[in-house]
């Protein structure tokens, strides 16, 4: 893989283009967790297209015009958080600013691989630094970074707060600044902020009814019983990070253990989801009578949510993880249709009762710190973020990005189903994953028996940390 230094000019803060409202704006109760105080990262490659005389001669400083352009609609970006009694957070719409980055390096689009696939060669070159990354209070919410290359493309990373945004606030937000910076006069979907609609007036009494989907998360709670996860005992320079892809013909494979036993086809992220915690489960040896987890987290938004209407627009963290528990032998023994029909509950349990419980929670355990829970799988379908949807130029193309890490910066368990192209060109999905090194070894084994291949050298990219 290709190897390079960045050249980073000095950091500089990016305010609003024209005045904006001072106040002090509230969180939702899911934004305010605990679990959310630090800065996730996406990351975006983008191509120049036409002739030479096409587009800006320096696409940062279009870049940065139009994000302090954004910042008039995204005005509390802009601000800082603050920590009120209790520890609650606010954000003071202050307009202090974002810190902007622009840079250089000597290298080509197509020297980040052909196609382009995470893992990311020298990622933490295209990202600014950003410091302690769970770090939140009274700093700069968002960090980006414009990275120019030799043959005029450029790369865009961000770091944002993730108790602001979530994903798809995020690219929300790197939308607009792509239409301000192609001449727009106004975004064309307008940021609302409205967190009251995840937020709720609770006791300090500890929940005596939970929704089913939350049960598992209260009971992960007793930490004596939890200490016994390879995953969680295993320190970070001792695990991998390995992405496997999976195209048509991988997917055509799987669909034909459950073909015809379904009512209706499985998606590519259920079964997915289905076939790499059974392997996961078997790699990372738990005991036949331990209970183990799924966690899905699920984007609120669009027109599946009939329950809780989130408003076009809304950019703060709407993602719910409804959580399924079975024993290993129960997980293992079973039929993969069953696994299947497992996911597939889950994801629909999410409904307004499952809704209103999950906020209620996370609002009650406020207070509380709350470790990872023990052998849990927690799976995110991102693919809509490297779509590209609306990230068009005119005189840049985007052509690939997403999360560039196995996880996030808290959390050992995550896991992301990303939209890419394989070497055919074909449209397929790449998904992450962190294991220890020998579990690693014993979960591309077991794929690789699922996929009727000889080995896993054609379905898996591995990265060591």
């Amino acid at each position: 893989m290709v190897s390079f230094k960045a050249r980073r000019r000095e950091p500089e803060l990016v305010s609003p283009a024209r005045p904006t409202p001072r106040e002090t704006k509230l969180l939702s109760d899911i934004d305010d967790q605990h679990a959310l105080r630090y800065y996730e990262t996406v990351i975006g490659f983008f191509r120049r297209c036409g002739g030479e005389n096409d587009g800006p001669d320096d696409p940062a400083e279009v870049v940065r015009a139009a994000l302090a352009e954004a910042l008039v609609y995204y005005y509390p970006v802009a601000g800082r958080l603050r920590e009120e009694a209790e520890g609650k957070l606010v954000v003071e719409c202050t307009a202090e600013g974002v810190a902007f980055v622009v840079a250089d390096a000597d290298v080509r689009l197509e020297d980040f691989g052909e196609p382009l696939l995470p893992p990311y060669p020298c990622v933490e070159e295209l990202l600014c630094d950003a410091g302690d990354t769970r770090t939140v209070i009274g700093r700069p919410l968002l960090l980006m970074q414009l990275t120019r290359l030799k043959c005029g493309g450029f790369v865009a990373g961000f770091h944002m707060c993730h108790s602001i945004a979530d994903g798809f606030g995020i690219i929300q937000l790197m939308i607009t600044i792509a239409e301000l910076a192609c001449g727009a006069e106004a975004p064309s979907i307008l940021p609302v902020w409205k967190r009251e609609i995840l937020s709720t007036t609770h006791s300090k009494n500890p929940i005596t009814h939970p929704n089913p989907s939350y049960e598992p998360l209260l009971n992960s709670l007793d930490y004596a019983s939890e200490s016994d996860d390879v995953m969680m005992s295993t320190p970070l320079d001792e695990m991998v990070v390995s992405y496997f892809v999976f195209g048509p013909r991988e997917m055509k494979t799987l669909e034909s253990y459950v073909r015809g036993y379904l009512a209706r086809p499985a998606t590519s992220f259920e079964l997915l989801t289905a076939v790499m915690w059974r392997c996961r489960t078997i790699a990372l040896g738990y005991k036949p009578s331990q209970p183990v987890r799924l966690k899905i987290t699920m984007n609120a938004r669009g027109r599946w949510n009939r329950h809780t209407l989130i408003p076009l627009g809304y950019y703060g963290n709407a993602h719910f993880s409804p959580i399924a528990e079975l024993t290993v032998d129960e997980l293992c023994r079973q039929p993969l249709v069953d696994t299947v029909e497992v996911v597939r509950r889950t994801k629909l349990s999410v409904t307004k009762e499952c809704m209103e419980s999950m906020v209620d929670t996370i609002a009650s355990l406020r207070q509380r710190p709350c470790a990872d829970p023990a052998r849990t799988y927690e799976v995110s379908d991102t693919k809509w973020i490297a779509a590209g949807n609306g990230l068009q130029l005119g005189w840049a193309e985007f052509v690939g990005g997403g999360i560039p890490v196995a996880g996030d910066l808290t959390s050992k368990l995550g896991s992301d189903h990303m939209r890419c192209k394989n070497q055919d060109g074909e449209d397929s999905t790449v998904v992450s994953m962190l294991l220890p090194r020998p579990a690693m070894e014993r979960f591309k084994k077991e794929m690789a028996v699922w996929l009727n291949k000889r080995d896993d050298k054609n379905i898996v990219i591995q990265s060591s940390l």
